[in-house]
């Protein structure tokens, strides 16, 4: 493991998610190797074309084969908007693949919780968020329902600071009626420095993705690389 730590490419739409995800391996998995790849016209695009058209989810995949051939052992997107392009790249590559936010998810889903709140600031990480709970719950908890808030504040994608950041979401939770629910689950990385403070202004857990998917990545490579 020393000698040969495993590579783990990370895909990125944002320079932020890059040290948000470096700071979960670090604590995480801090053996790995980390490959950065960012294409910071990936969310615009998305944004202009309504979601995810052919082209785009082409040049995703492009990305994803680039980081393979490359010798990634593993794979991670950080861009919520993009997550569903994962079922693609597992049909085509056998290292691992993992969507940003499917381990925080099926943690959420797997623990005590029954009621959710999704809290993002564009509109395709909330539709892709809910999609991802919506399969996941019907696999895991097919007889324990499951009840999901979706909360958009897009002036917190621009916010000056964590705590700013925090207000914002805490905001349109409070206007999504999510008043009630039991955890807050934030659907991109780029919000993860905002969820102590949106944790306390709530007083509810808030989980992000970034220590769960480095978390999964640790338990699929370490037994292979261990050897």
């Amino acid at each position: 493991m020393r000698d040969h730590p495993p590579l783990i490419a990370m895909i990125h739409a944002v320079p932020t998610s890059a040290r948000i995800a470096r700071d979960a391996f670090a604590q995480e998995f801090p053996e790995v190797r980390l490959w950065n790849l960012l294409d910071d016209r990936l969310l615009d695009d998305a944004r202009a074309a309504g979601g995810l058209d052919t082209h785009l989810r082409r040049r995703m995949l492009r990305l994803i084969e680039h980081a393979v051939e490359g010798g990634a052992q593993g794979v991670l997107l950080t861009c919520s908007s993009y997550g569903d392009v994962v079922d693609a790249a597992r049909a085509r590559w056998t290292v691992p693949v993992l969507k940003p936010d499917e381990s925080m998810f099926h943690a959420a889903l797997t623990g005590p919780y029954d009621r959710f709140a999704v809290a993002a600031s564009t509109p395709p990480a909330v539709s892709a968020a809910l999609a991802q709970l919506d399969a996941l719950s019907a696999r895991l908890r097919p007889g324990r329902p499951v009840r999901i808030a979706a909360a958009l504040s897009e002036p917190a994608a621009t916010a000056a600071t964590p705590r700013d950041t925090a207000r914002h979401l805490s905001d349109a939770l409070r206007t999504c009626g999510a008043d009630d629910v039991q955890a807050v689950l934030l659907a991109q990385y780029s919000l993860a420095p905002a969820g102590p403070a949106l944790s306390e202004l709530l007083g509810l857990p808030v989980l992000d993705g970034a220590v769960a998917a480095a978390r999964e990545l640790r338990g699929a490579l370490l037994p292979q690389t261990s050897a």
